[in-house]
C-alpha cells in the first residue's frame, strides 16, 4: 500500500534543468562567478568575533527561564533598535522568534484558518509560497508596477480582497525590487485594511539599507513602527539582514494596532509562540551586544552594495540593449534583457558559457522572459568579472 504524505507538501521534487546546471558548476572544481550570493557571513565581510562570541558565553546563558515573548533583555535590544527612529514602542510589543518566516508562520496561523487568503506582492521572494503551503494559507498576488520607480497598485490590490482575506504583506524595502513603501501607499494599504478589517504584515528586514535618505517627493524612508497604527500592523525584522548574522537564528515581530485590537492579538500571539519557545538562550542574551553594534557590518554591506552598482552601471553605459531598474534598497538588483530565450535557458547558458550564477526573474514573480536577478553583495573583483561575463554572453 502506498504512504501518503500530507497535501501540504505535494510539491514537484524533481531536480530541475537550472538545479542540474548549478550542481555540475559546483562539482568541477573550476572557479565560479556567484552573483546570486546573498548570505554576508560567505561574502568576505569583518565581524568582531571576539565580541560576538563573547555576547554567546555569558554565564546566563546556561539557565533556563522561559518567556513566550522573549527574554526582557532581548526585547529591551529591540526597542533599543526602534528607538533611533524615535519610536514609541514597548518592551510588552515584541515578540521573540527564530526567524522571519517563523514569524509568517505564526501571524498566518494567528489570523488564518485553512484555505483563507494573504494578499502579497508581486514581485516577491519566492519562499512565501512554500510557508503558505505549509500553513494552508492561500497566497494572493497584488502587482507592482514600474514607471520611474516601482509601485503598489493600490486599485488592483483592492480588486483582489475577498471575504477569505485576512492579511496583506508588504516587504518593506521589497526583495528583490529594492522599493520602499511610500507615505502615500502606507497611507492607502492602511485605509483597505481598515474598510475590509483586514491585518497588516510588514516585513522591513532590509528597512536598514537604503541607498538614498528619501524619495522622489523626498519622503525619510521611515518603519512602520514610527507613526499612527489605525489597523493591526506586525513589523518583521531580524538579526539575518540587520546585523548580518543570519546564523545566530533570531527576528522579531513587533506588534501594533487599536488598543482593544492590539490586546486581543497579543494575548493569541502569545499562546502560539509560548507553544513552540523556540528561541534559545546564549543568542537571546547576546542581542543587546548584536544590536548594538550592528554598524560596523551594516557601514561594510553599503559600500559594496554601493560600489557593485556603480559598478554594474558602469558597464551598462556600454551595452544599450541591457537596462537596471531603479533602486532604493536591499541589496539586490534587477535587470531587463532581451527576451530571446526562457529565464531558465539564459541563466543555464550563462552557466554553462561565461561560468556566471544569476537568478532568472520568474524565480521572483516577474512575468514573462527578460528578466534578471542579482546580488550587490559579492565582493567587487568576482562581481565585476561576473558582470562582464554575463554582458559578453547576453549581447
Amino acid at each position: 500500500m502506498m504512504h501518503e504524505f500530507s497535501r501540504r507538501t505535494r510539491w514537484n521534487l524533481e531536480k530541475t534543468a537550472y538545479a542540474t546546471a548549478l550542481e555540475r558548476l559546483h562539482t568541477d572544481g573550476k572557479p565560479i562567478f556567484d552573483l546570486t550570493a546573498s548570505n554576508p557571513t560567505t561574502c568576505g565581510f569583518e565581524y568582531d568575533r571576539a565580541g560576538i562570541l563573547g555576547g554567546l558565553s555569558r554565564p546566563e546563558c546556561l539557565e533556563y527561564e522561559p518567556d513566550p515573548r522573549g527574554l526582557p533583555i532581548a526585547r529591551a535590544a529591540v526597542v533599543d533598535y526602534y528607538a533611533a527612529a524615535a519610536t514609541g514602542i514597548s518592551a510588552e510589543q515584541i515578540f521573540l522568534t527564530t526567524s522571519t518566516s517563523e514569524a509568517y508562520s505564526y501571524l498566518f496561523r494567528l489570523h488564518c484558518d485553512p484555505g483563507a487568503e494573504i494578499l502579497i506582492a508581486q514581485p516577491s521572494y519566492p519562499l512565501f509560497d512554500f510557508l503558505a503551503d505549509l500553513d494552508d494559507v492561500r497566497l494572493v498576488p497584488y502587482p507592482l508596477f514600474y514607471d520611474h520607480g516601482w509601485h503598489v497598485d493600490i486599485a488592483a490590490l483592492t480588486e483582489r480582497i475577498t471575504s477569505q482575506t485576512r492579511a496583506v504583506v508588504v516587504v518593506h524595502p521589497n526583495n528583490p525590487t529594492g522599493h520602499y513603501t511610500s507615505p502615500t501607499e502606507r497611507n492607502m494599504l492602511e485605509r483597505v485594511c481598515e474598510e475590509h478589517g483586514l491585518a497588516l504584515i510588514v516585513d522591513e528586514v532590509f528597512l536598514d539599507y537604503a541607498l538614498d535618505t528619501s524619495d522622489a517627493r523626498g519622503n525619510a524612508h521611515t518603519s512602520f513602527s514610527v507613526g499612527e497604527h489605525p489597523v493591526l500592523t506586525y513589523v518583521l525584522s531580524g538579526l539575518s539582514k540587520v546585523a548580518g548574522l543570519p546564523q545566530m537564528k533570531a527576528a522579531w515581530i513587533a506588534a501594533f494596532g487599536p488598543k482593544p485590537l492590539l490586546e486581543a492579538a497579543a494575548a493569541r500571539l502569545e499562546m502560539i509562540v509560548d507553544t513552540f519557545l523556540s528561541m534559545n538562550a546564549p543568542v537571546q542574551h547576546a542581542m543587546p551586544y548584536l544590536l548594538a553594534n550592528r554598524s560596523g557590518v551594516q557601514q561594510q554591506i553599503r559600500q559594496r552594495v554601493r560600489e557593485n552598482l556603480a559598478e554594474l552601471d558602469r558597464q551598462l553605459a556600454e551595452v544599450p540593449a541591457v537596462s537596471r531598474l531603479q533602486i532604493q534598497g536591499g541589496w539586490y538588483a534587477v535587470l531587463r534583457v532581451p527576451a530571446l530565450m526562457s529565464g531558465d535557458e539564459l541563466a543555464i547558458r550563462l552557466m554553462e558559457r561565461e561560468r556566471v550564477v544569476v537568478h532568472p526573474g520568474h524565480f521572483y514573480g516577474f512575468d514573462g522572459d527578460g528578466w534578471i536577478v542579482l546580488s550587490l553583495l559579492p565582493p567587487l573583483v568576482e562581481f565585476s568579472e561576473g558582470v562582464t561575463g554575463l554582458l559578453r554572453s547576453i549581447t
